[in-house]
């Protein structure tokens, strides 16, 4: 696996795609966990995000799995039809997984990550929250639910 450049030979550069022969990188299982998490969490089946893409249910599902790697393009449609950020695909993911991105396979120093706090609204938990607040069918039961919310989140501030 070397390239012969000048009469020079360099090692050659891996893409990263397969961390190990035959299987996905795990940080693209995790970029489609996190498509899968959230296009059901809407509702959404994969025919439907498929067409508002502009890809067939089995793409999606190549995508969900990780067989299939997401491009930065394809990250923007779907951060757009799914309404999250781009950063939302790679919250959440495990320290073992991050070391097997393509740099940190190839051995390529990286500087020191920007520390930012997540958007809670874009959690898990806040979305099935969300999700079950709005099937309460009375307006009224839902404005009493968010005072008392309000409420213990003000008691609990106060400890």
């Amino acid at each position: 696996m070397a390239k012969k450049t000048a009469g020079k030979t360099k090692p050659r550069k891996s893409s990263g795609r397969m961390a190990s022969k035959g299987f996905p990188n795990l940080i693209d299982v995790h970029v489609g966990q996190r498509m899968r998490q959230r296009r059901t969490l809407l509702g959404m089946s994969q025919t439907v995000l498929g067409d508002a893409i502009g890809l067939t249910f089995q793409q999606v599902q190549k995508y969900e799995r990780g067989a299939n790697r997401v491009s930065g393009s394809r990250l923007f449609d779907l951060s757009r039809v799914l309404d999250v950020p781009i950063s939302y695909f790679f919250e959440d993911i495990p320290g073992d997984v991050q070391n097997k991105s393509p740099s940190k396979l190839m051995g390529v120093k990286a500087p020191a990550p920007v520390e930012y706090e997540a958007d809670p609204t874009m959690k898990r938990e806040t979305l099935e929250l969300v999700r079950a607040y709005y099937r309460i069918p009375r307006a009224a039961t839902r404005k009493r639910l968010a005072e008392l919310v309000k409420v213990l989140a003000k008691a609990g501030g106060e400890e």
